[in-house]
């Protein structure tokens, strides 16, 4: 009798041990199963460039000698979603006259303040402040802002760090920007190589 146990359950061992294993899938199921990792990782491409970070091309020589034409940065989507826009950020944001046209300068006036540039110095309020981004000391051009700008509730007045070879806010046709046209903060610079690293704002 003890000799049958053991039989048994050696045989039950065996059987185990050398059995076909889990049954394969069909066709179909790794089908579906290919489908919808493919659909996940589309998702989750479109959420990234969507609400956390977009890559772009710098274009021109606005922001020169902070950022070169043909620059690649990446944007920071998200980061304002938990706080206001700062002084001297460098943003990316809709020209208001054709949406399908990104504009990245460096914001100066922040929602509420009153701008006005005099003989190149840019005052806040009446105060003139540090300006140490400017490519040049003196502007050929203060446009719309040698008289007092005040700025509205969720408005900002942007500039180029090239003064002198910029469209922004001192132009009519960009003019104060508003918080909704803001895309993101540029944060990243990855092209070329040589020139890789985070992207520096206030000092």
């Amino acid at each position: 009798m003890k000799q049958d146990t053991e039989k048994n359950k050696e045989e039950i061992f065996t059987e185990t041990a050398i059995g076909d294993g889990p049954a394969k899938k069909p066709a179909w199921r790794e089908l579906l199963d290919t489908i919808l990792y493919l659909a996940g990782l589309v998702f989750v491409c479109w959420f990234i460039l969507t609400f956390i970070t977009q890559r772009t091309v710098v274009s021109g020589t606005s922001m020169a000698p902070t950022l070169d034409s043909g620059q690649s940065i990446f944007l920071d989507k998200v980061s304002y979603r938990f706080h206001d826009p700062e002084r001297f950020d460098i943003i990316v944001f809709r020209y208001q006259n054709r949406r399908d046209r990104h504009y990245i300068k460096r914001i100066i006036g922040l929602p509420g303040e009153t701008v006005q540039i005099v003989d190149s110095v840019i005052y806040i309020n009446g105060q003139p402040i540090d300006d140490p981004y400017r490519a040049e000391p003196v502007m050929i051009s203060a446009g719309r802002a040698s008289q007092p700008i005040t700025l509205g509730e969720n408005e900002y007045f942007v500039m180029g760090d090239n003064r002198n070879g910029s469209s922004d806010s001192r132009m009519e046709d960009v003019g104060n920007i508003t918080r909704k046209m803001i895309i993101g903060r540029a944060f990243l610079r990855v092209w070329p190589l040589k020139s890789f690293g985070i992207i520096h704002h206030a000092q």
